[in-house]
């Protein structure tokens, strides 16, 4: 049997929403739903434990951080990535070429791989689709993702189509390499802005028979429109009986637009990111606690909210005060709320797809989000 399999429960009539649960050898877990980021094998402030009081399934971590440190012969003495962290839910690894893609300057690409500069302490460094694989089966994740490269924005037709066809290169090397049974391997499709190219890479790669597929290359610098479009286009291309899954994309507007094309599968460092800098994530938009309207503010973050910082009455106003004294706690709070927040979102967008009022959630949510608002009500 496969080690990861998809579960269609049901499928929005009027959009390509679906409601499904990915099956993995550490659990299933139902989707849609948002991943949150454990880079270096730990989400950022926030405990295991606390990863599961607020719903998460599954969890990301990166392979191009823990291949520099603390190395992958380190966790596999550990006993695998699982152990490593005391966390026994479904571990999605990304291969690290999105990683070497943003180092720019400090790599250069062949048809072998890439090799760069460690951001830790200038090293020569290389990966390959075989490295890759072989550092991903020493982390014992339970989804792992081919090496590919990320084709930048914008880029002319030329160069996306020379890097499609090598990521398709490298996807059967990464194919040929991962030979661990209880780990699922995803293809990534690329192809720049590009349907052509983006059209032929889906369909080589549905013909290598992945267990589960990832649209790469987006939003990575272009206007949401076209994002929009070519996330449609892509998605169509894809199996329906297959998880998919959007790479870097994290904002609620963003996860109700993917959610509406097919998009089963999410994750990105924004939640604990903004977090740091002093941000909630809320329905109506993001609160800049730094900002003097909430000095005297003692409402929680949002109301009905069920995160910790927001059941337990943490005010605005305490919160602002913890942010710009530079307190820790309050910067956990922010992360803590921020996690909930889309987890419970999509929470919400798979009841609706259940319910068949999916079409009315979007709608409703979208007219009262505003992206760039910095207060909210």
């Amino acid at each position: 049997m496969a080690a990861i399999t998809y579960e269609l429960v049901r499928q929005d009539e009027t959009t390509g929403a679906r409601a499904g649960i990915i099956h993995t050898p550490h659990g299933s877990f139902l989707t849609p739903i948002f991943m949150p980021v454990g880079t270096q094998a730990s989400v950022k402030g926030v405990s295991p434990d606390e990863l599961k009081d607020l719903g998460a399934g599954i969890i990301l971590s990166n392979t191009y951080h823990l291949f520099l440190r603390p190395g992958m012969e380190l966790i596999k003495e550990a006993g695998g990535l699982h152990k490593f962290m005391h966390w026994d839910r479904a571990i999605l690894t990304d291969s690290g070429g999105f990683q070497v893609f943003s180092l720019g300057q400090l790599r250069k690409i062949t048809e072998e791989g890439v090799t760069f500069r460690s951001h830790i302490d200038g090293s020569k460094k290389f990966l390959s689709p075989e490295v890759s694989m072989q550092v991903q089966m020493c982390l014992g994740s339970d989804i792992v993702m081919a090496f590919d490269e990320c084709v930048p924005y914008p880029a002319d037709y030329d160069y996306a189509k020379q890097s499609t066809e090598r990521t398709l290169r490298w996807a059967k090397r990464c194919q040929q390499t991962m030979t661990a049974p209880n780990q699922g391997l995803f293809g990534i499709v690329q192809g720049g802005m590009y349907k052509d190219l983006r059209k032929w890479h889906a369909a080589e790669l549905v013909d290598m028979d992945f267990p589960g597929y990832a649209v790469g290359g987006l939003s990575v610098g272009e206007p949401k429109e076209l994002m929009l479009e070519m996330l449609d286009y892509t998605t169509h291309l894809l199996p329906t009986n297959k998880p998919r899954y959007l790479m870097g994309v994290g904002t609620p507007d963003y996860l109700v637009e993917g959610v509406a094309r097919g998009i089963d599968m999410f994750d990105c460092v924004y939640p604990t990111r903004v977090a740091r800098n002093g941000m909630a994530m809320t329905w109506h938009g993001r609160l800049v606690m730094k900002n003097l309207a909430y000095e005297h503010d003692h409402s929680v973050l949002e109301e009905g909210c069920g995160c910790y910082a927001c059941r337990n009455g943490y005010t605005r106003a305490y919160i602002r005060h913890l942010v710009r004294a530079g307190e820790i706690f309050g910067l956990r709070l922010l992360s803590l709320h921020n996690l909930w927040f889309l987890e419970e979102f999509t929470r919400r967008m798979r009841q609706s797809i259940i319910d068949g009022t999916f079409s009315q959630f979007r709608s409703a949510f979208l007219a009262n989000y505003d992206p760039h608002a910095t207060t909210a009500k």
